[in-house]
């Protein structure tokens, strides 16, 4: 019992949108602790609404930076009561909510490098922030930005070349160019930009923390080859910008100890370690094991995260450093249309039960007999289309399908499409390839069994709460041996093991070779600018196709 007492620990945070959360685990991986804030309902004097609050504009939507700053004080607070015995702690690192962004008044350094263990950091850090209320990523208010910084590196396509995607109304330099020109005054009070995730790990750092090279990856100012800031871009958004951001760090990177008052306040330990912060979506990186290389989410939107060893940067989708080996790449493609697309589709061919759903799955063949869906009930962001579109054998579009063909349509639409736009990413698929699925459909096996048989690769399933901590609290144990050549698979060996739920039929890779032509000639078609629906979408990238 002394012993395991005695045994080194390991914190992973993740400051997400709605709430801060924090999972602690041992050196065998096993989760120790865990403990959370919830920012609307323990910060109430906040005034947020999903961790945000909406500008009159609908456009605009920030969150209170000193929030952030009030809550880890207390989460740190909830875990001394509950008997959390920091002096364990060997390292820690974190997530934060990607694209946010953080702006430190002059001379909150200096702040930061004395902070005073008798007061909380939100007391101390009351007057060091030249912007309160930081934007997020659900803020959509720089269009004009975007189209300045497209213009200035050559197009949208140039710009994704260069730092992994076109200009996004999220990312950091729109939001950056956009508080220069709108609020000069703030701007000129500036002495550091963090990202979310920097900006969390210089309240344990007690200095500025580097913005590491996969959440600068989601900005639109990093050059993801060099992994410098691209002078084109840094112009564009703001002169002598590289002065505010500093230089960024591999994301396994040790910053350093942590600050006297987190050892005198807290009783960290003087030799516990932060290790690189890095963005959520990046973060989910490491559900990817050695032998997957694609990790599938099917949520309330679908997510793809690849695994790739040469990128082809493109309009849709997004080209990211890869958190865990800085010498590879990982690719994000979002859908909009995923389960509740799935879910409507349900209830209008199966009578609202997931049984019938199931079961049409299994009763239709293979390629639907040439029958594709692409069923976009809301505006797509990959590709960027909206409306229903049906297509015979003949590839004719038609105005219905049978409830049976209806339902394998839009499961093997939406994934027929997710691989389409991986491929154009780089994203390959190669004998051994594994993918992962995780989110509230993995849970249904038929619809997992489309999965593979459209990627022709076995599926695995794998249980993971609050994995956005626990990715953060491995790469804080893989942080203190990175630079000694240990890979991150190596730190994670003894991880739960991803279980198999499905295998490619020995038809699929024949049955799609044919399909995917199709898809790949009516996605194309959805995402050219031409009209659908009514609505004329992508038209300004015509030219690409």
């Amino acid at each position: 019992m002394a012993a395991y007492q005695d045994s080194p620990l390991y914190l992973g945070f993740d400051f997400s949108t709605q709430q801060l959360k924090v999972v602690a685990i041992d050196g065998e991986l096993n989760v120790v602790h865990r403990d959370n804030v919830h920012f609307d309902s323990e910060l109430p004097e906040f005034r947020t609404q999903g961790g945000v609050h909406l500008h009159a504009d609908r456009l605009t939507v920030t969150s209170p930076v000193l929030m952030w700053v009030k809550a880890l004080d207390l989460l740190l607070d909830k875990m001394k009561r509950a008997g959390f015995d920091f002096s364990r702690v060997r390292a820690l690192s974190g997530s934060g909510q990607q694209h946010g962004s953080v702006y430190w008044r002059r001379g909150a350094s200096k702040t930061l490098n004395q902070l005073d263990p008798e007061q909380t950091l939100f007391q101390q850090l009351q007057d060091s922030f030249s912007v309160l209320d930081s934007p997020v990523w659900m803020d959509s208010s720089s269009r004009q930005q975007c189209e300045e910084l497209q213009a200035a590196a050559g197009g949208a396509l140039r710009l994704a070349e260069v730092t992994g995607s076109r200009a996004y109304e999220r990312f950091t330099a729109n939001q950056i160019a956009k508080l220069r020109q709108s609020r000069a005054d703030q701007y000129q009070d500036t002495e550091r930009i963090s990202l979310v995730s920097s900006f969390a790990a210089s309240l344990f750092l007690g200095d500025y923390a580097a913005i590491d090279y996969s959440d600068g990856s989601g900005m639109n100012l990093l050059d993801i080859r060099t992994r410098t800031w691209s002078e084109i871009c840094l112009e564009a958004t703001a002169p002598r910008l590289d002065r505010l951001l500093g230089a960024p760090l591999p994301s396994t990177s040790v910053l350093g100890p942590v600050s006297s008052l987190c050892v005198a306040a807290h009783g960290f330990s003087e030799s516990c370690r932060v290790v690189t912060f890095t963005g959520d979506n990046p973060g989910e990186i490491h559900k990817i094991n050695m032998k997957s290389k694609e990790l599938v989410s099917l949520g309330t939107s679908d997510t793809v995260f690849l695994w790739i060893q040469q990128p082809r940067p493109a309009l849709e989708g997004h080209i990211f450093c890869n958190p865990v080996d800085w010498q590879v790449y990982m690719a994000l493609l979002c859908f909009k249309n995923g389960s509740l697309t799935r879910e409507r589709i349900r209830d209008e061919c199966a009578g609202g039960s997931w049984e019938v759903f199931s079961a049409a799955l299994r009763d239709t063949p293979l390629g639907n007999k040439g029958n594709i869906g692409f069923y976009f009930d809301t505006m797509e962001i990959t590709p960027p289309a909206v409306g229903v579109h049906r297509f015979d054998p003949d590839d004719t579009e038609v105005s219905s399908f049978s409830p049976q063909v209806e339902v394998r349509a839009v499961v093997e639409g939406q994934f027929l499409s997710r691989r389409v736009h991986a491929e154009r990413l780089g994203y390959s698929i190669v004998p051994g390839t594994r993918v992962m699925a995780t989110g509230g459909a993995s849970s249904n096996r038929e619809i997992l069994q489309v999965l593979s048989d459209v990627f022709n690769a076995p599926v695995y399933t794998i249980d993971l709460s609050d994995s956005a901590c626990l990715g953060s609290a491995y790469r804080a144990l893989h942080g203190l041996v990175a630079e000694s050549g240990v890979s991150f698979f190596d730190v994670v060996k003894k991880a739960p093991e991803p279980q198999l739920v499905a295998t490619p039929h020995p038809t699929a890779q024949e049955v799609h070779t044919h399909t995917h032509t199709h898809t790949l000639t009516h996605t194309l078609w959805c995402s050219a600018g031409l009209i659908i629906g009514g609505v004329c979408v992508g038209g300004d990238d015509l030219h690409v196709f």
